[in-house]
């Protein structure tokens, strides 16, 4: 004993440490003076393990060293707490460092741990419902608990754990047949404000007259009468842009037959019209309503009527405020959801959808039919009922003129994309956050967003893409802007990942099949042809529309379109919500790593060297190779089809035609 303490705890006065290494191996292993020897072993001790077996160590080995790292901190409570301020604020330092989220949990649960250790004293609690739940700095989920009265113990104030029993073990590791405590539900408070609607112009009530209205009802039941078909007009409901006739079928009289053989006549029968009958009218019904515009719905949904859609004659607008002010846009907010106020039916009701549940929109409509002013109502819907912390946004506007003046808002992850070439970086970047995110919602063991939300104690953000022309994407990127955009619809929803597409040109080799089926809910504006309205919504009806606003909407809800006159947001407007939030300075953002496209470049070097050489492959084959060729055999786009033509006409391997 006293050879070994002299020699390897102590190396300088050992007789071996000039003849063997055994006194400098000492030496690096234990170290000089004893109290620093003592803390290398014990580090050596636990790192060790966890270098060797890191699977098993991460499941119990860890909880152990949890319990006894509370145990130590205990045990130095009375003298500590300077130390334990310094450890937490050390973490918080860090922790502001660090990109991986993976680490700055780890670093939460080290200063949970130190927490637990200290000083656990019970806080205020939360009060959700019916019930009561008493949340503690020692306690890692909240339970609920009956509602019985909680009063709050003062921080300062001795709360009697000194004299408690502080066997904890059973607290950290499993037990059998034990059950995981229930998180309980509360309201998420951020330290960002909101706006308010006062931001807005306030709506101005429109009244239509009655008396026109049921003077062209029964100018309708009288057109069509004068042609064979009686109908009646049941129901008119008058929207903002559109008035609707509930027609009820009537009554046809048949003729009695009359038999030859006992001289005796049938009674007359009667049978409704057919519906048919009132639809082939359609354009006598226009010619006698002096009006271009007329859309027949047969039936209406839910109803035993046929719907005729006539242009009001007294129109009115739709004010973003009105719909935001009603009372079930504020439930839908108090959800946690992402609210969209979307405008007004043909009755006159709020239509307000939730994003996080359609879970993608499609939009599309000719130039000055609405499309524009719709993405900029749903993108003011968000700024004024989510803050930075529970939402983000990523913009790509190639028109440089929409998205732009979102420009500095905190709700963005980087500046309003404006280059085509830089979008498929993009949405690598968002597949790339999509993963993390299914990542760390598998360690926790949650479904979806809102479930990691409910159990983290780092909330994650929604994250929603806006792309105001697709087709301008689509000509540059092909089938690779496809795949990424399809990639991010059948995976996102569950990420809290939201797609909101627009075009103008709804064209199959833009809207393609593979996109349509992974976005159920889709916007369709005027548009030119039955061609276009069967693209975007699978049946005829958008080529009837008014414009400015008009729209037939189609999601889950419903199965067949409904038509909705849009809100209406000014550019007035939108320049005072954006000021709002650039004149407002907050904590700091969780960071996504949307923005580093560095490696992104790297890839795309790679990819285009695997196309050039496949190109070359092809070009050895067949000498007067095509561009078109090459974007059906590569599956890109024109532009770069072009490009490795070009490459490959500099090398010698094509031969112009």
């Amino acid at each position: 004993l006293s050879f070994f303490s002299a020699d390897l705890i102590v190396p300088r006065l050992g007789i071996l440490y000039n003849t063997s290494l055994g006194g400098r191996w000492g030496g690096v292993v234990a170290g000089y003076p004893l109290p620093i020897g003592v803390l290398k072993l014990v580090l050596i001790i636990i790192v060790t393990p966890l270098l060797m077996y890191p699977k098993w160590m991460g499941t119990h080995y860890f909880k152990a060293m949890r319990v006894a790292g509370v145990y130590f901190c205990r045990g130095i409570r009375g003298t500590g707490k300077s130390v334990y301020r310094a450890a937490q604020y050390l973490a918080f330092r860090i922790n502001l460092l660090l990109n991986s989220r993976q680490r700055r949990i780890w670093l939460r649960r080290l200063s949970r741990t130190l927490n637990q250790g200290f000083a656990a004293k019970p806080r205020r609690a939360f009060v959700t419902g019916a019930g009561t739940a008493l949340v503690t700095s020692s306690s890692v989920e909240a339970v609920p608990v009956e509602a019985v009265p909680v009063e709050a113990v003062p921080w300062d104030e001795p709360s009697g754990l000194e004299d408690a029993d502080w066997d904890i073990t059973d607290r950290f590791l499993p037990q059998p047949g034990a059950k995981e405590p229930v998180a309980v539900m509360s309201a998420v408070k951020s330290q960002w404000k909101l706006p308010s609607t006062s931001l807005l112009a306030p709506p101005e009530p429109y009244l239509v007259p009655q008396n026109p209205l049921q003077q062209m009802a029964r100018h309708i039941e009288t057109t069509l009468a004068d042609h064979g078909v009686t109908v009646e007009v049941k129901d008119i409901k008058a929207g903002p842009r559109i008035v609707r006739f509930g027609l009820v079928p009537g009554w046809v009289q048949k003729r009695a037959e009359y038999s030859k053989k006992d001289g005796s006549t049938s009674e007359a029968e009667r049978s409704r019209v057919k519906v048919q009958s009132i639809i082939t009218r359609e354009k006598d019904l226009a010619l006698a309503l002096k009006t271009p515009y007329l859309r027949i719905e047969a039936p209406v949904p839910g109803e035993a009527l046929v719907g005729l859609e006539v242009p009001n004659p007294s129109p009115g607008k739709v004010p973003i405020r009105q719909v935001m002010d009603i009372q079930s846009f504020g439930a839908l907010t108090a959800k946690g959801g992402l609210p969209i106020a979307l405008g007004e039916d043909t009755g006159g009701n709020a239509v307000v959808m939730d994003l996080a549940s359609l879970p993608h929109v499609l939009i599309a409509g000719a130039t000055g039919s609405g499309k524009s002013v719709c993405i900029n109502s749903i993108v003011a819907s968000l700024l004024f009922t989510k803050p930075p912390d529970q939402l983000r946004m990523l913009m790509v506007d190639p028109k440089r003129v929409e998205l732009t003046p979102f420009n500095g808002i905190p709700h963005l992850i980087a500046p309003v994309i404006v280059d085509v070439d830089e979008v498929n970086q993009a949405l690598r970047a968002l597949m790339r956050e999509m993963f993390l995110r299914y990542k760390l919602m598998e360690e926790i063991g949650t479904r979806n967003i809102s479930g990691y939300n409910a159990k983290s104690e780092e909330r994650m953000p929604y994250l929603v893409l806006i792309v105001d022309e697709l087709a301008d994407l689509m000509m540059v990127g092909g089938f690779e802007i496809e795949q990424n955009l399809v990639r991010l619809a059948q995976l996102g929803r569950a990420t809290g990942i939201h797609l909101v597409l627009a075009t103008q040109r709804p064209s199959v080799n833009v809207v393609t099949g593979l996109l349509k089926a992974n976005i159920p809910a889709r916007v369709a504006f005027a548009v030119a042809s039955q061609v276009d309205s069967r693209v975007i919504l699978d049946t005829v009806g958008a080529e009837k529309l008014l414009g400015k606003g008009d729209m037939l909407l189609l999601n889950n809800d419903s199965p067949k379109p409904r038509r909705v006159q849009g809100t209406l947001v000014l550019d007035e407007e939108v320049d005072k919500v954006v000021e709002f939030w650039l004149n407002q300075q907050g904590p700091p953002l969780p960071g996504i790593s949307i923005e580093d496209f560095e490696d992104e470049a790297v890839t795309s070097d790679e990819l285009d060297v695997q196309m050039l050489e496949r190109a070359r492959d092809l070009a050895l084959h067949n000498p007067h190779l095509s561009s078109s060729f090459l974007e059906r055999r590569l599956k890109v786009g024109r532009l770069k089809a072009e490009q490795i033509i070009e490459y490959l006409d500099e090398e010698g391997l094509v031969i112009p035609r």
